[in-house]
Formats: structure tokens, C-alpha cells, sequence
């Protein structure tokens, strides 16, 4: 592990983290005013105020005293929410998808449990600001491409450098069962089944015999040490394990292989789960779910739209994710809108989108809602969310407004008038 994340693993468990980005710039205190506040772990609050305290939130309410020196900014008719929550993207890992060389989510090796998605992120993309202007202020950034795939991390988009942006590295392990990796089991996806409990096997020998791996005193395991050692956190429920699986019996196995081994295993992708969701909520495994999956393929031929909504009336705790969580990692407002129209709560929907992945992912005490005391990250709209047409008027992160300006609206402005200004 490199100077720079060791540094920034030692601020988060001190909880400092939160001050970092926030630091070199002046203190300050704003009061949003006059919207409707969705707190999302509450009651809406009709004509509340928000009150920010440098990079956290102060005071939420309806009778909340504001300080002389608060900067106002007037939310009248506007609706206040949480920063949403993209819990499956690659924004700053990712530039060009068919551009090899501005690709810095995988390695090429299979198994990389060891692989830590963080120094490849780039707080320079011009991705950030495209994703964030649209209310998505924070992400799991997550590993693919390989069998084990490696750690995803937790960033806010805002900083400059990566110990800025990074709220939590790591969080979570990630691996594939599915068709896609059927490779990692000689072509057969009981093969990949097979491999990767010999690997969680593997890891546990490798703890108990860690001395005798060291001196070569005993037989060969399945994996460098270093892949071992970094499958340690997931056997002893630290850390969960991220499983990509799609079609039913892939997802049977996922919870089988959870309870097998007692790991925290959380679902992602999980097209055909609406079809098992009784299963899936009795083992309290959480499900990451794309709503705008509905293209049948031999790796989910039951894929529907409803699958949030017959998820989340089964009591399975779900957050929504982009299908795209590159370029259109965005968009993840009109995709939970997307699974309001077919047969999911509202307020269930907006929750998917901001508390539950803070909870899925152990950040509820800092993200997710707007209470006293959490991460200052807050997005005022001018109206529905869940609208198509409803435009962003401020974005909060960590307590500093973010100018609504992007590589996109860069261009409409040099387009505006044709021929264009140089």
C-alpha cells in the first residue's frame, strides 16, 4: 500500500476523513431556506432550513435558529435532499470506454483480490462534474473485468487529489458468477463455484499456516499470498463480497456459497432475483439492482422491469445502480424514476438512491440522509427529482457548493451562437 492511502486509511479511522478537501478552504456556515426538506430518514418538512457547518450538517427542521453570519440561499418552492448515491460506478476510473489506455478499473489477472481501484482514480476527469451537476454527489467505485475482481472504494466528487475525494478504502470485495467468468472454471460456471471456494478455502489455510506458506513447509495453494491476505477481512465478516450473478442458480449459489463460508454477501446486478426474492430476503442479503434491465439474454432470459419493485415489497434491502456507470453513471434519478413507474414505492425509490446504499455499504452514520452531524452533501432541485425535466439549482459536498459547470455545458456555451466564439 502506497504513503499517500496508507495516510488516508489512518485520517478515516481517526474520523478525520471528513475535513479532508474542506481544509484549505475558509470556514462557513449556510442556511438553505424555504423548501421542502425530504430528510429521507423522516418526515418531509415543508418550508425547512438546512443549516451547514463547514463540510457537516448542523440542523435540520422547521423552526431552526440560523446565525447572523450564515450565508442564505433561498430553496423557496424548491425540494432538498440528500447527494445521491450511485453504488455501482466507475466515474474517474474510466474515460473512454473503447480507450485502453484511460481504463484503470481491472488488471489482467483473474483473481486480484489484492487489486485496489483507488490510486487509478483520476479526480481530473471530466466525468466528475458531468455525473455530479446532476445531483449524484458520491459512488462505490468498483473493480471488474476478472473472476476476483479486487476492492472497490467510497469517494465523494469533490477534491482535488484522491486523498480528498476517498471517504472509505476499502469497502468491498468484488468477484463474477456468472456467464461472463465462466473462464475462471474452465467453462463452466460449477467450475468457477468450485475455484473460488478452494480460494476462500485457501485463504483460511494460509491464516492458520501463515509461518509455514512464508518457509514453503507446505503444499501449494491457489493463489499468491498476497491475494490471500487480502481475502482475510471477507472470511472474518469485516468485509463484504460483492457477487455479480444473474440468472436464479447463479444467485442460489451466491447465498449458498454466503452461508457456506458466513460471509456478507451483497448481490449486484441480480436480473432475474424478483423471481427468488422471498429467498433473498430471509438470508438478509442486500441486492444492488439496474431497473432498466429488461433485455433478455441467456444470462438472465427472466429479466423484467419490476424487479425492484418485487424486491423491495419482499423486504429485500435494495439500491439502485446504473446500468451505465460510466458516462451515464448520471442518470441513476431517472432510472429509480423508472422503477417508480413500474410498481415501486416513491419514497422506497428515493431511499434506494440515497440512505439504503449508505447503509448496504456501513456509511449510514455519515451519508445518506440529511440529519444533524452527517457529511454535508445536498442537492436542491427545482422540482420532482424523479422528473425528467427537473434541473439541479445547487449541489453540496462536504459543505461547499459545487458550480454547476461541466464539459458539457462548456460546449453548449461555445455553441450557443453560431459560428461559435473562439
Amino acid at each position: 500500500m502506497s504513503t499517500h492511502l496508507r495516510t488516508a486509511r489512518c485520517l478515516e479511522a481517526l474520523g478525520l476523513w471528513a475535513l479532508l478537501g474542506a481544509s484549505a478552504l475558509p470556514a462557513q456556515t449556510i442556511a438553505i431556506t424555504g423548501g421542502t426538506v425530504v430528510t429521507v430518514s423522516g418526515a418531509r418538512i415543508p418550508n425547512g432550513t438546512v443549516l451547514i457547518r463547514d463540510s457537516l450538517i448542523a440542523a435540520v427542521g422547521a423552526n431552526v435558529a440560523i446565525p447572523a453570519n450564515a450565508t442564505r440561499v433561498d430553496a423557496t418552492g424548491s425540494i432538498v435532499t440528500p447527494g445521491l448515491i450511485n453504488a455501482g460506478a466507475q466515474v474517474g476510473l474510466v474515460e473512454i470506454s473503447l480507450g485502453t489506455g484511460t481504463q484503470e478499473q481491472h488488471v489482467r489477472r483473474d483473481v486480484a483480490a489484492s487489486f485496489d481501484v483507488a490510486e487509478g482514480l483520476n479526480p481530473a476527469s471530466v466525468l466528475i462534474p458531468v455525473t455530479r451537476i446532476e445531483g449524484v454527489t458520491s459512488a462505490l467505485l468498483i473493480p471488474d473485468g476478472n473472476f476476483v475482481a479486487g476492492q472497490s472504494v467510497f469517494a465523494d466528487f469533490a477534491g482535488n487529489t484522491i486523498e480528498e475525494m476517498i471517504a472509505r478504502n476499502p469497502v468491498a470485495m468484488h468477484v463474477t458468477l456468472d456467464e461472463n467468468d465462466r473462464g475462471a472454471g474452465e467453462g463452466s460456471r460449477a467450475g468457477a463455484l468450485e475455484r473460488l471456494r478452494q480460494l476462500l478455502d485457501d485463504a483460511r489455510e494460509y491464516q492458520r499456516r501463515r509461518n509455514d506458506f512464508q518457509r514453503a513447509q507446505m503444499q501449494t495453494l491457489s493463489a499468491p499470498a498476497a491475494e490471500l491476505e487480502a481475502l482475510q477481512p471477507v472470511l472474518a465478516g469485516r468485509m463484504p463480497l460483492v457477487v455479480t450473478a444473474n440468472r436464479v442458480f447463479d444467485i442460489r449459489n451466491a447465498l449458498r456459497l454466503a452461508h457456506e463460508y458466513n460471509l456478507r454477501v451483497i448481490l449486484s446486478g441480480a436480473a432475474e432475483a424478483w423471481e427468488i426474492a422471498d429467498e433473498i430476503a430471509r438470508a438478509r442479503v442486500p441486492v444492488l439492482v439496474v431497473p432498466l434491465s429488461n433485455i433478455p439474454s441467456f444470462n438472465a432470459l427472466g429479466a423484467r422491469y419490476e424487479n425492484p419493485a418485487r424486491l423491495a415489497a419482499a423486504g429485500v434491502p435494495i439500491a439502485i445502480v446504473s446500468g451505465d456507470g460510466i458516462h451515464n453513471a448520471r442518470l441513476i434519478r431517472q432510472e429509480a424514476g423508472n422503477a417508480v413507474s413500474y410498481g415501486m414505492e416513491y419514497d422506497a425509490a428515493l431511499r434506494a438512491v440515497t440512505l439504503a446504499p449508505a447503509q448496504i455499504l456501513g456509511l449510514q452514520d455519515r451519508y445518506g440522509s440529511l440529519e444533524a452531524g452527517k457529511i454535508a452533501n445536498i442537492v436542491v432541485w427545482s422540482g420532482d427529482p424523479f422528473e425528467f425535466s427537473t434541473a439541479v439549482q445547487h449541489v453540496y459536498i462536504r459543505g461547499h457548493e459545487i458550480p454547476l459547470t461541466s464539459r458539457q455545458t462548456e460546449l453548449l456555451e461555445r455553441y450557443r451562437t453560431l459560428p461559435p466564439r473562439y
